[in-house]
């Protein structure tokens, strides 16, 4: 069998649930609702409704993916230091919670930090005050680096392993110290790395919606959720599909700068 025919069901998959669906959404967003071409769904961002929430999911975003390198470089670090038995056991912890279905994993946080929550009962029972947790930009934070970690270190560790041990000893025998070495030769190497953890961060980050409903109830709205909005409850498909065109276009830059400092691929896969 001729090996391009093997590739016709996903040829169609992709055309059925990728091509055609983000047609749709191009379409509805540069028309209105009698079809005449329009850019006003676009320019609908600017408004200071839609702006605000744009602002606070990328300030949300970032801080997420800030704290997730934070936490991840170390992890896998740590990881390509170990034998493969240990690292390849820890590997194993992280992608676990990967197989959990992503609502019930952002649902045991809500019953967590909720008033009457876990959190807030054990600080009861120690006769502490409760703490205010959830409907909070902090609970959605939380929210974004505990489901977001993972996409974050496995890229780390993947550049981290793939950098020669001998260019490491190297630097040590010409009078490098660990600090120097880190920042002259494995922070360096490693920015492929980095580059693919921060875009497979910051984007589902951008555009989620089910972690700050359920985190940050309706007291906080980011752009995923308006525009979801726009979809479920008020119908308007054309406005929807108009921010979600901007959003394509963050999408789109993120890819831009991975693809321009990862060229090899060295940081997208484990």
């Amino acid at each position: 069998m001729n090996k391009k025919t093997l590739a016709f069901p996903y040829i169609f998959w992709a055309a059925a649930f990728i091509v055609i669906p983000l047609c749709m959404v191009l379409y509805y967003g540069v028309t209105d609702k009698t079809g005449a071409f329009t850019l006003e769904n676009i320019v609908t961002m600017a408004t200071a409704e839609h702006s605000k929430a744009l602002l606070l999911s990328i300030e949300l975003s970032l801080a997420s993916t800030v704290i997730c390198f934070l936490l991840a470089y170390p992890l896998a670090m740590m990881l390509t230091g170990m034998n493969v038995s240990t690292h390849s056991f820890i590997v194993l912890i992280f992608i676990l919670p990967m197989w959990m279905n992503f609502l019930l994993r952002t649902l045991a946080w809500q019953t967590l930090l909720e008033k009457t929550g876990v959190i807030n009962s054990i600080l009861g029972f120690l006769h502490l005050p409760p703490l205010e947790l959830i409907n909070t930009p902090g609970a959605i934070i939380l929210g974004m680096v505990y489901n977001f970690l993972p996409f974050m270190v496995l890229p780390l560790y993947n550049a981290l392993a793939k950098i020669d041990k001998n260019v490491i000893n190297a630097a040590r025998d010409l009078g490098a110290d660990s600090v120097q070495t880190f920042f002259r030769v494995t922070l360096p190497l490693s920015l492929p790395g980095i580059i693919s953890g921060v875009t497979m961060v910051f984007i589902p980050a951008l555009t989620t919606f089910v972690i700050s409903t359920l985190l940050g109830g309706s007291k906080i709205l980011l752009i995923g959720n308006v525009i979801e909005q726009e979809f479920t409850q008020t119908g308007n498909w054309h406005l929807g599909s108009g921010l979600s065109i901007v959003l394509m276009i963050f999408i789109l830059v993120n890819m831009v700068a991975e693809a321009a400092f990862d060229k090899e691929g060295d940081g997208a896969s484990l």
